[in-house]
């Protein structure tokens, strides 16, 4: 495959990035079409799943799309919706000539099937460009169809010293103004967003999205708690979606756990009462923000994929630390965890981005 073909798919996995965390259960897909060196049609999953990306670049492109190539970031689906046809029917009706593909589908009702029907078609089908890159672009959609959850960022927002307040709790602000803004487009990102019992009791936090354009986009908001006694009154006086917000447990977790079912507002508190139940919350995006209780929870539960350092410099001594005990029985067992993935300055504070495990097509 050529430079040309790397930088279109590039192009293709940019497009894939626009909806990120609003397309579940489907995954956010890019597609370019280019013909003659030029873009006929571009694409991307739209909200809630449809249209796909390869039926929205089609329709721009019309009939130039005959004898063009098509860069799609994941294998084009192979099966019919009640909402549309398969996405590989309409590549091999508008006569695409070339199909490049980032990543294979691992929906078992596509995985492969989509590529063997291209090809069996006359199609000319190339896979595993930006593989990875289009993997990182997809980690909600694959996490949660190789692990049952969503894919788990973890924020921390601390001084140099690793701390999250002064010994009294006092906590605003640690980080500025421009880090504070990241935070929140981090939240746009994520279809739901945890804290602790003792943060919610504590704070009373929002957890809403406040940039301009982007209100619309506050996550599912949810509390970590272990007892059933715990209640999120709708009187509480939270106006993180324009009112308070009543309670409840998801379906699948044993009734016995529920609580006050009012909801008022466009989005609902949930509460789960241990950190593997966030296999049952909507969407495949999840950010936890604290606090060090439920930080160490969900490290020492193996459940986060992604860790968010926002580190202010600024030393606090004897304050509260980031993260409780996580359980390491020696240091040896902390080593190679997490990879350094990006690193970029937000005003007077740095952003650290980590992975744990290198992100792999696989």
């Amino acid at each position: 495959m050529s430079t040309n073909d790397s930088r279109w798919m590039a192009a293709a996995l940019a497009l894939a990035g626009r909806t990120r965390g609003r397309t579940a259960p489907n995954p956010n897909v890019g597609c370019i079409i280019v013909r003659d060196g030029h873009v006929v049609g571009r694409g991307w999953t739209q909200p809630g799943g449809r249209p796909h990306a390869e039926a929205m670049a089609l329709a721009l492109a019309g009939d130039a799309a005959h004898g063009a190539t098509a860069y799609v970031t994941l294998e084009p689906c192979a099966h019919l919706s009640t909402r549309g046809p398969a996405c590989t029917d309409l590549l091999i009706a508008a006569g695409i000539a070339r199909v490049v593909i980032a990543l294979g589908d691992p929906d078992p009702r596509t995985n492969g099937q989509g590529i063997a029907r291209l090809r069996a078609a006359g199609v000319a089908v190339a896979v595993g460009l930006l593989a990875t890159d289009a993997a990182r672009s997809m980690a909600g959609f694959l996490t949660r169809r190789r692990l049952g959850r969503p894919f788990v960022t973890l924020k921390l927002a601390t001084s140099l010293d690793g701390c999250i307040a002064l010994a009294d709790g006092t906590s605003r602000w640690i980080t500025g103004a421009e880090a504070r803004a990241h935070a929140h487009l981090e939240r746009a990102r994520h279809e739901a967003i945890l804290v602790g019992r003792g943060t919610w009791e504590a704070d009373r936090p929002t957890l809403d999205v406040r940039l301009p354009g982007l209100e619309g986009r506050s996550p599912q908001r949810v509390v970590l708690s272990s007892s059933p006694s715990f209640v999120i009154p709708a009187n509480a006086g939270i106006h993180g979606h324009g009112a308070a917000g009543g309670s409840s447990v998801p379906p699948s977790i044993d009734p016995g756990l529920r609580r006050d079912d009012e909801v008022i507002g466009d989005k609902e508190w949930t509460i789960i009462p241990s950190p593997t139940a966030i296999a049952t919350l909507p969407g495949d995006h999840l950010l936890v923000e604290g606090g060090a209780g439920t930080a160490a929870a969900v490290l020492r539960d193996d459940l986060v994929d992604r860790l968010l350092l926002y580190r202010a410099p600024i030393v606090i001594g004897g304050g509260l630390p980031a993260i409780g005990t996580i359980g390491l029985a020696d240091l040896g067992s902390a080593h190679g965890r997490w990879q350094l993935h990006d690193a970029r300055q937000l005003g007077s504070d740095q952003l650290e981005v980590y992975e744990r495990t290198p992100c792999s097509p696989a």
